[in-house]
């Protein structure tokens, strides 16, 4: 009998030849499923197989003294997986029955299970060392301000840092030579309090912004601080002046508002060690590219990369778009896209093999802060993220124009208008994939209601007059609204009343229903939502002002309170695979 038949006649479980002998307190492979085991202390005798002839003529064999042992209770016999049914005919002696072929699938499945039960006998010592493999690969950095773990009822951001230092076999042609690295590639990826969604946002390496002043942990425990610098490039925050990703993660702060609770950074070898564990990653191009700078080769159409190769398809900014950081950026979400499709494919998670490999890969080539910086804690990360679809993880790029400061711009800034909208919805937790409605069905018909005072006519933007009051507690808040209103879009009939006599939680607009033309029109000027207008039941003068009393949602001029219903323009789902053009 062959080591794949044995044990599987007559429908037995292969998961029950492993069982334990009570006397020794090991697990033992019983080859024999007809009675229960023989106690070891009585005289062995050789026994027929089932359905088998007696020992060979000629061959002897020999008692063995009985020694003293208390009596065990018998190992309990294996399970069937199905008892007889009527119209079954006997097998044969000497042959045992012909089972029906398995699908694939199942064949899969059994033989995962079974190589799993291998494992577990095996003991806890094998566990324990293979614990500590993966424990002992992982890099940590103590950073300042770094959270502990997470909790199940809150939302948190992971930044994603691609450094350019040269580390690793093989990568010495990469990057700046002697450099500590840079903040090359970077992704905030924002995970929803309920985990249905979650938003991943490059932001541009070559984003000019102030960075603050952070502290760095040095292997002694002592804390250094490092001054802040105004006007710089992002990728600076990162690896120069001894900056740490603390710095990092500190600069995305300030520039968003959101708080990164941890960071995972990976060098070149990432890239290609972790492609080549999963097989390969699925990517598409538009055209052939033949790009000599990063020598990046491939067909038009769909390819499958890893190594090298994969490295290229990243790094490269020659072959796609107009050659500039924002695209290679596209491109670089793209890849990440697949590459979390391939990750939760049956054909990785059916494979132990690819499944140790991406879990050695993984844990070699990244470095975390210690908030994260163990097996444990990023089995429970892994768990957090495993519950969201990818079709509703969306990849986008921070919302950028060009540095108006530089005659010809080869850098750029954070939009005035958009990325303060984004940054927003994501301090919200609003899923940009519209898979969840934020209202509940309760506020509809409130909804429909308000969205009522917006219809109709509106008038012009000199004919709007309006008296600003900051109840928001942002010093300047009503001059600059008022600034803004005038200069930008002609709303000269507007004043600044200081002040407001209390602070307000929520923007209001207050009008007569004489006005109600004016505030639809204000109201469109200024991204008001429905819900902040005020009509009341007086008429008012004929050049009586309306009251807008700036509140703790006024974000800055020009920011509109009402998020987008759609997602911003280029945002790409983690499901779909998009050919880079």
């Amino acid at each position: 009998m062959d080591a794949h038949s044995r044990g599987r006649a007559d429908e037995i479980d292969p998961a029950d030849q492993w069982v334990l002998n009570p006397q020794t307190g090991n697990y033992e492979l019983r080859l024999d499923h007809s009675a229960g085991q023989s106690q070891p202390a009585a005289p062995s005798h050789p026994r027929p197989r089932t359905g088998g002839s007696a020992t060979p003529p000629g061959q002897r064999t020999h008692d063995r003294p009985a020694e003293t042992a208390p009596a065990a209770p018998p190992v309990p016999g294996q399970r069937r997986r199905r008892a007889a049914e009527p119209g079954d005919r006997p097998s044969a002696p000497g042959r045992r029955k012909r089972r029906p072929e398995k699908s694939r699938k199942k064949k899969v499945l059994m033989w995962t299970g079974g190589t799993m039960a291998v494992v577990l006998v095996g003991g806890a010592a094998g566990a324990y060392a293979l614990y500590n493999h993966f424990d002992n690969n992982i890099n940590t950095i103590e950073v300042a301000g770094g959270s502990e773990g997470f909790k199940d009822d809150e939302a948190f951001n992971i930044l994603l840092i691609g450094t350019d230092k040269r580390t690793g076999e093989g990568n010495s042609g990469y990057g700046d030579k002697n450099s500590p690295g840079h903040a090359d590639t970077t992704i905030l990826f924002h995970v929803s309090k309920d985990r249905t969604n979650a938003t991943a946002m490059s932001i541009p390496r070559d984003l000019v912004i102030d960075i603050p002043e952070c502290e760095t942990k040095l292997p002694d425990g002592s804390v250094k601080k490092i001054p802040g610098q105004q006007r710089q490039r992002f990728n600076i925050s990162l690896g120069q002046s001894g900056r740490d990703p603390g710095c990092t993660m500190r600069t995305v702060k300030e520039i968003t508002g959101l708080t990164v609770d941890h960071f995972m950074m990976a060098d070149f070898n990432a890239v290609k060690e972790m492609t080549t564990a999963v097989g390969g990653v699925k990517v598409c191009v538009e055209k052939p590219v033949d790009d000599p700078k990063s020598h990046l080769k491939l067909p038009k159409g769909e390819s499958t990369i890893m190594g090298e190769q994969a490295l290229a398809f990243v790094r490269t900014r020659s072959s796609f778009g107009n050659k500039s950081d924002l695209d290679r950026m596209k491109v670089q979400q793209q890849f990440l896209s697949s590459m979390i499709r391939q990750m939760k494919s049956d054909d990785t998670l059916t494979s132990p093999t690819k499944l140790f490999d991406l879990a050695d890969a993984a844990t070699k080539a990244l470095t975390v802060d210690t908030g994260i910086g163990s097996i444990s804690k990023l089995k429970s990360l892994a768990g957090e993220l495993s519950k969201i679809d990818t079709k509703n993880i969306t990849f986008l790029t921070m919302p950028v124009i060009d540095n108006p400061a530089e005659p010809k711009p080869v850098t750029v800034v954070p939009h005035p208008e958009e990325a303060p909208r984004l940054f927003e919805m994501m301090l919200s937790d609003t899923s940009l994939t519209e898979v969840k409605k934020k209202e509940q069905d309760a506020k509809n018909a409130q909804a429909q209601a308000e969205a009522k005072l917006l219809q109709g006519p509106r008038s012009t933007a000199r004919e709007v007059r309006v008296d600003v009051y900051n109840g928001s507690g942002k010093t300047g808040a009503a001059q600059k609204t008022i600034d803004w209103l005038q200069n930008e879009h002609g709303v000269t009939r507007s004043s600044n009343r200081s002040n407001a006599p209390e602070k307000a939680a929520k923007t209001t607009l207050t009008y007569a229903p004489n006005q109600a033309d004016q505030a639809r029109k204000l109201a469109d000027l200024m991204g008001l939502p429905a819900s902040a207008l005020r009509q009341g039941t007086q008429a008012a003068a004929e050049r009586e002002p309306m009251t807008l009393v700036l509140g703790d949602d006024y974000k800055g001029a020009g920011v509109p309170l009402t998020g987008p219903a759609k997602a911003p323009e280029g945002a790409q789902t983690a499901d779909k695979q998009v050919c880079a053009k």
